[in-house]
């Protein structure tokens, strides 16, 4: 094994190692998901020096340097004030979702008018409407970190997949039997998961266009779906009241994950696959020790519905959005309610952190997002304009440009 270069990844914190074995170049990842401004840098440089035989002594000062930049990139104070940068008029009917690919370069909506449009984040301008679906589009992503391909899933019972660049359709993919409400592509690119009010989730190979697998196992409908950071997992949250954990590319299902009291709403994986967040109606939401299967925790405080759940990026914090109009921040580890988020007049049906974990972005039905501080609750911006409610925002990777999606058919680009 001969090391051939190092690449850094700021969030969450960690260093690749490019490496040659057998003339294969190879990947491999050293994880800092604890690294902070404080952190004793020789310490941790020394416990990857023993964890990893591709660091030699020659190496530790890289290393070394490396975490600083990461350290100094984490301590990085962001005070910045977001403003409207534009509104688009995009669809002649309300939107469903909004979503940005990796780098933030170019972003998409779907809508009850049965169509996609991929936008330029930079001009505003619109580069592509992707149309072909009979009814709303509902689900909608970008294979990132590539950014190459888009899905879109629909009420008429297909997804299609098209190409990013040139807004043309690839594949049709048929075989669900009622609405498509949730979809995935695998952190590789080569498999898209959908969701379906037919109850089942089905796989499907990219390549060939074909459908790789079947998940049948929920009694009632799929409404949440992803993968885990590895691709060798995928959860799906059914209106049954459970998640199961299914194998993959076997199909297998491993755990299914009983305990909520109602339909779930939304289920995610932390970054280092273990833990899986469900968010549910019944008022909590439970962590769960994704080797097991069991609940290792039930996070109370809400008064109504829970309708999102999230992790930041190292997985250390865990937020949720309610049907109550307050927002709330968990510590993964300890299970304590760090935050309320407090402000909203209606309920909040988005959340999501930005991708340095100092952010979180809140969409709700009093027809304004809302910019907080994790740490300590505080409002910092109300983003307001959209004349209804809102159901869909995103920070970009960067985290210096946000867009949010409204029924009143806009869509506003803030940075």
């Amino acid at each position: 094994m001969r090391l051939k270069r190092f690449l850094l990844r700021y969030f969450p914190p960690g260093i690749i190692l490019e490496y040659e074995k057998g003339g294969e170049l190879k990947t491999k990842a050293i994880d800092l998901l604890e690294l902070s401004p404080t952190t004793d840098v020789d310490l941790v440089v020394e416990e990857i020096q023993k964890a990893e035989p591709l660091i030699t002594a020659s190496r530790t000062q890289q290393v070394k340097q490396l975490i600083l930049r990461l350290q100094e990139k984490i301590g990085q104070q962001d005070s910045r004030q977001f403003y409207l940068f534009k509104v688009l008029r995009a669809h002649i009917l309300p939107l469903t979702n909004v979503a940005f690919n990796k780098s933030g370069s170019s972003f998409i909506t779907g809508s009850y008018d049965r169509t996609c449009k991929v936008w330029d984040t930079a001009s505003g301008e619109e580069l592509h409407t992707l149309e072909g679906h009979r009814n709303v589009v509902y689900a909608i992503q970008f294979n990132n970190p590539y950014g190459d391909k888009i899905a879109t899933g629909s009420f008429d019972k297909t997804c299609k997949l098209w190409s990013a660049e040139t807004g043309k359709c690839y594949h049709t993919f048929r075989g669900h039997t009622a609405e498509i409400v949730c979809l995935a592509f695998n952190p590789q690119s080569t498999l898209i998961a959908t969701g379906s009010m037919d109850t089942t989730a089905k796989l499907w190979d990219i390549q060939s266009g074909e459908e790789a697998l079947t998940l049948s196992g929920h009694a009632a409908e799929i409404i949440s779906l992803s993968f885990n950071t590895t691709g060798d997992r995928l959860i799906t949250g059914s209106f049954d009241h459970t998640v199961s954990v299914w194998e993959i590319p076997s199909g297998r299902r491993i755990h299914t994950l009983i305990g909520h009291r109602g339909e779930i709403s939304s289920a995610q994986f932390n970054w280092d696959c273990s833990l899986i967040a469900t968010a549910s109606m019944d008022k909590s939401c439970k962590l769960w020790d994704s080797l097991n299967g069991k609940c290792v925790a039930t996070l109370t405080g809400h008064e109504d519905e829970v309708l999102d759940v999230t992790f930041d990026s190292t997985g250390q914090l865990v937020a949720t959005a309610s049907a109550d109009g307050t927002a709330r921040v968990y510590s993964a580890s300890s299970r304590k309610c760090l935050a309320k988020l407090e402000g909203h007049e209606g309920e909040i049906s988005k959340i999501c952190f930005n991708a340095q974990g100092n952010r979180i972005l809140t969409a709700s039905s009093d027809k304004t997002s809302r910019l907080w501080n994790p740490h300590t609750g505080e409002c910092l911006q109300v983003l307001k304009g959209h004349t209804d409610e809102i159901f869909s925002c995103a920070f970009n990777y960067e985290g210096n440009t946000i867009i949010t999606g409204s029924k009143d058919n806009t869509c506003r680009i803030w940075r």
